[in-house]
């Protein structure tokens, strides 16, 4: 029999297991820093324990820094409190085939404390709660990732003993929408699209993008919380897959002083029934009260929520005016030059958010685009009048323009604390605060080229 592909029952892991198609399963979760992390058990111990009663894995995973360093601040998991475990708990509608590894599925987790309780800081449980929230209303939401990245063809070993200096991009100028120098990374772009596939995705296409070796892979919406499960599957996977053909690629939001990779995430809502609620013919321009007040909500909330959307020091790196990135808390109907882009008609009615970047922790950007959103219906907000014309010359509001400024604004932020409750806020304000710690301590090769010798 083939190997299958796609999703798979239990009923079909036993049967992949039987034919020899499947020995491993990954139990996998997004941990804070986006990061898919887990283990590998043996397919047949999976079959008889891991699917009814979970993994355990220590706590500390939510609690370390980009290094995986322990470090102090978080209230779940430290020293004094032992560093006990957590179970993760397999959402058994996500088990999938990972085709790019060897005889291997992947199943994403859900983390409990061992009584049972969910683990309120796991980014995909912060999503899970405005979810609910939305499902209280008759609500469901509906999302698009557009993920970009720089493919180098130093290999990632090779990339780590040059310091990341003096790589080797995989195209030599700008390539956005070229097809002959994209053509040279095709081999690779191919294997993670065709890989992606059959993992259960719908890949809708490649193109390039306008900094060296720069590409965007899109896949088609769907419901929020499995487009934010294909996220962190996709990120990892291409890096895997990456790593196969001895290349590299990156999704730092800012590699380098040209274009940064972005994430812009598209967001609408549907009623519990599948109607359209962002759209209404009756409008001028096709926009529903609903639509106009979760707009509302999102302009009123964009500073305070920020972090959410840009959670490392190098992710404001990226907002420079004209660089495509957004630096205006404005919103204007397909205007690239706003934070906000409205786009669609019918269903497809939606907004664009151009704030996230490539480092993005898709759960909790589009668990904050959920809370601005209910706090505008809530109040009953108005966006203001649309934009018309470069944003970036406008006299409205910015984006926070330091993780410092962000991570101040979260912290003084009522509805971040009515949305996502004190202990999330606190633990995500900690890892923050280890962030902007680290950074400050560091002394970096700027400095060394202009303080060596000329101070």
């Amino acid at each position: 029999m083939a190997a299958p592909t796609g999703y798979l029952t239990l009923d079909g892991l036993r049967s992949a297991v039987a034919d020899g198609h499947v020995d491993t399963v990954i139990v996998a979760f997004t941990d804070m820093q986006g990061r898919l992390v887990g283990k590998r058990v043996s397919a047949r111990l999976f079959l008889e324990e891991v699917a009814l009663h979970g993994a355990e894995a220590c706590n500390y995973l939510l609690a370390v820094d980009v290094e995986m360093n322990t470090v102090d601040g978080y209230e779940m998991s430290s020293w004094e409190r032992g560093y006990g475990d957590m179970a993760l708990v397999p959402d058994l509608t996500t088990l999938r085939m990972a085709p790019w590894l060897d005889a291997s599925a992947l199943v994403t987790a859900d983390l409990q404390w061992l009584d049972e309780r969910p683990v309120e800081a796991s980014p995909r449980r912060i999503l899970q709660r405005q979810l609910d929230r939305l499902a209280e209303r008759g609500l469901k939401a509906y999302v698009g990732t557009e993920l970009e990245f720089m493919v180098f063809d130093d290999s990632y070993r090779d990339a780590w003993r040059k310091g990341y200096r003096d790589l080797t991009a995989a195209s030599d100028y700008n390539i956005d929408y070229a097809l002959l120098a994209s053509t040279r990374m095709e081999p690779l772009l191919r294997d993670i699209r065709n890989s992606m596939d059959g993992a259960g995705m719908y890949c809708e296409g490649v193109k390039g993008e306008c900094n060296l070796g720069q590409q965007e892979i899109a896949f088609r919406y769907t419901d929020a919380l499995g487009t934010c499960d294909n996220h962190s599957i996709y990120k990892n996977g291409a890096k895997e897959i990456a790593d196969r053909h001895a290349k590299a690629l990156t999704f730092m939001a800012k590699f380098d002083e040209r274009e940064g990779n972005s994430c812009h995430i598209h967001i609408s809502l549907r009623s519990d029934s599948g109607e359209a609620v962002f759209s209404d013919p009756a409008d001028e321009r096709g926009m529903s009260t609903m639509f106009k007040r979760f707009l509302g909500g999102q302009i009123a909330a964009m500073r305070e929520l920020t972090l959410f959307s840009a959670p490392n020091i190098n992710s404001y790196k990226r907002y420079v005016a004209g660089s495509f990135a957004p630096t205006a808390i404005a919103w204007g109907l397909d205007n690239r030059t706003c934070a906000l882009r409205v786009v669609g008609h019918g269903l497809g009615m939606r907004v664009e958010n151009r704030v996230p970047g490539g480092d993005v922790n898709q759960y909790l950007a589009v668990a904050a685009l959920i809370a601005a959103g209910l706090h505008g219906i809530d109040h009953e907000l108005d966006p203001g009048d649309v934009f018309v014309g470069n944003a970036y010359e406008s006299d409205v509001a910015r984006v926070p323009a330091t993780l410092r400024e962000s991570a101040e604004l979260f912290g003084s932020s009522d509805l971040a604390r009515e949305a996502f409750g004190d202990e999330v806020v606190d633990h995500y304000l900690n890892n923050a605060r280890i962030e902007l710690a680290a950074y400050d301590a560091a002394v970096t090769d700027w400095e060394r080229v202009r303080g060596f010798e000329r101070l």
